[in-house]
């Protein structure tokens, strides 16, 4: 008999547009310290709806998380039953039905995930983040008349000091982004080993690309992973040297991730995969993007899980 899991990687060769933080192959790679299940709605014998999560153990408390790079999870239904909100409630509570029991559950839901109700009904919260989204990419020249003078300033102070590659490799770009967190005082959220999975898969599956900004010199200021889906490109990851942060580089790879979107992916939409700082809201506002609303589910079960984690620093 199929498991849950076998059955959802069935269901995702033929689902027109599961993102590409929730394919098996994805949660597969990213599941370091923990594992992945999925919880399914049938209708006549067939896969519907879906509710990927992943698990850890803290002690005696399983509690259902985010995983390192799944930006968002949540409930994902056929296109044919959403919008029907009678029947999406009804799949959506077939898929809460199927959840474990956990000591917690969290999750970041898809920014297309407009409905939440059901599970508000089986007492989870709600917190609203946000993504920021350049849409209409197959009109670049309308998108670029669309950025802001300051960015513009920019662009072409970088363009005069450096050139964009794609081929420094993945240790290249870890060692850049290190240097990001490092200049901030904040431990990296991943191992190079962790990193090194994700970044496999992702090329196994042609869903990623580097960007890097080299100088005359050979120096790299900056760098940037994009990755895709066949709905949206994602600026996942970035770093840079912070002695040369001055050039304008970073600015430079966003703008050029954009063009690589548009013109070699033929995309519709570009993701900044969202932030809540001022400083970098601001600069995804500059290149035109509308900010986008995106739903952070959760519900203790755990008392005592919930009280742990409060005192955790």
């Amino acid at each position: 008999m199929q498991t849950a899991s076998d059955r959802y990687r069935d269901f995702c060769r033929t689902a027109p547009d599961v993102p590409v933080f929730a394919q098996p192959w994805h949660l597969d790679a990213c599941s370091g310290g923990g594992a992945w299940d999925v919880a399914l709605a049938d209708e006549n014998g067939r896969v519907v709806a879906a509710l990927p999560y992943f698990f850890k153990q803290k002690g005696p408390f399983r509690y259902a998380t985010m995983p390192p790079f799944v930006k968002w999870l949540g409930p994902y239904v056929l296109p044919e039953f959403r919008g029907v909100l009678k029947k999406e409630h009804l799949l959506l509570e077939e898929l809460i039905k199927q959840l474990p029991t956990f000591a917690a559950f969290k999750q970041n839901f898809y920014p297309t995930n407009t409905n939440w109700l059901p599970f508000y009904w089986q007492q989870f919260r709600q917190t609203t983040y946000y993504t920021y989204r350049l849409n209409g990419l197959h009109n670049l020249a309308q998108l670029e008349a669309g950025i802001n003078r300051n960015i513009r300033r920019n662009l072409q102070k970088a363009r005069e000091q450096v050139q964009v590659v794609h081929n420094l490799g993945a240790e290249r770009f870890y060692a850049l982004n290190k240097m990001s967190f490092d200049r901030q005082g904040l431990p990296m959220p991943y191992s190079w080993a962790q990193f090194q999975r994700h970044d496999a898969a992702l090329a196994t599956h042609d869903a990623r690309q580097f960007f890097f900004a080299v100088d005359a010199q050979g120096r790299v200021h900056s760098a940037s992973y994009l990755i895709w889906d066949q709905q949206a490109a994602y600026y996942h990851l970035a770093g840079d040297d912070p002695a040369l942060r001055d050039s304008g580089a970073g600015i430079l790879l966003i703008w050029e991730a954009i063009r690589y979107a548009s013109e070699v992916l033929g995309l519709a939409c570009f993701d900044f995969e969202g932030s809540m700082l001022p400083a970098v809201e601001r600069i995804r506002v500059q290149f035109g993007a509308v900010q986008t609303p995106y739903f952070f589910v959760w519900k203790y079960n755990s008392r005592a899980f919930e009280l742990l984690e409060k005192l955790r620093p």
